[in-house]
């Protein structure tokens, strides 16, 4: 069994990705071959996929974005394993992806669409929300259209206040994720919105000590040029992709940035850490119509939802 813990705070924050947008065929072998890192998002016209050079210092932040699998994959960015503790993260008795003391709710999706919102038809930002503004780590998904194709992902390992943390991850994952052009008002009525909040860290034993739709992860490992990287999976990714725990862990290394074959002695060298996560998704349609009062003929007026959170 895992040791839980508290996952520290990054120095500085640091953004990465977590989610699958394909389903590729994976074996279990551990070969696989690595492609061109440049290449097209799966599934989606939004253009190339850009480079992302990580290193295992800490000076400056890097945004990372979300996964796209197969050749090109984008590796994630490492955490500093040496700062404080957080204390809102440890949750008891698993109880992170129960229908009790969540703290993921609507409210949250609903104020990403306000500052999104806001930000496209150029309005002055929302005031800040009622919801706690607690310190979590947390991801803000974007995704389009009845097939729900990702259109962006960008999120944060750091603990980070939750009034803040949303809406600057908010405009980061919309905006900025490299893999895709930036959103834009035309794009709103199609978009679906999805916030994760990540608690209950556990030091996993071995690489294979974590559970398929239950646990998301993170990996730290060193490559075949003996660079320390990490890449991680938010808990519904494997389910989703329809893969075993090995195909995940080969996955996250390709993921990395790892292009050697992978061997069932090199995944014994992983480093593993597993977590919990709390999602809640609404549609842009969900989000009109919690926010009818602000509107008149589709038309957000001045002041901009400023009424829903005073």
């Amino acid at each position: 069994m895992g040791k839980r813990r508290c996952v520290p705070p990054l120095e500085p924050k640091l953004a990465a990705g977590c989610c699958g947008v394909k389903k590729p065929k994976l074996s279990g072998s551990g070969t696989h071959s690595q492609g061109n890192q440049t290449t097209t998002a799966p599934s989606s016209s939004s253009g190339p996929l850009q480079n992302h050079q990580h290193t295992d210092g800490n000076n400056g932040r890097e945004n990372v974005s979300d996964l796209t699998l197969g050749p090109g994959n984008s590796p994630i960015t490492r955490m500093n394993p040496t700062s404080g503790a957080l204390s809102p993260l440890s949750r008891p008795n698993g109880t992170a992806n129960s229908t009790k003391n969540l703290v993921v709710t609507a409210e949250m999706c609903c104020y990403c669409f306000d500052v999104l919102y806001c930000h496209l038809y150029g309005f002055p930002q929302p005031r800040l929300p009622r919801f706690t503004n607690d310190p979590y780590p947390l991801f803000v998904t974007w995704k389009t259209g009845r097939d729900k194709r990702l259109r962006g992902c960008i999120g944060t390992f750091s603990a980070m206040n939750l009034h803040s943390g949303l809406r600057e991850y908010t405009l980061t994952s919309a905006l900025k994720d490299s893999r895709f052009p930036p959103l834009t008002r035309e794009e709103l009525p199609k978009l679906f919105c999805s916030v994760s909040l990540l608690t209950n860290f556990e030091d996993a034993s071995d690489y294979l000590d974590w559970e398929v739709g239950i646990h998301g992860i993170r990996i730290e490992f060193i490559n075949e040029k003996g660079v320390k990287r990490t890449a991680t999976y938010l808990p519904e990714v494997a389910k989703e992709q329809d893969w075993d725990q090995i195909q995940t862990i080969d996955s996250l290394l390709r993921k990395g940035g790892f292009k050697a074959p992978i061997t069932n002695d090199f995944r014994k060298t992983i480093k593993l850490t597993r977590y919990r996560s709390e999602k809640v998704t609404i549609s842009y349609a969900e989000y009109m119509a919690s926010r009818q009062h602000c509107f008149q003929n589709g038309t957000l007026h001045a002041p901009p939802l400023y009424n829903h959170y005073s």
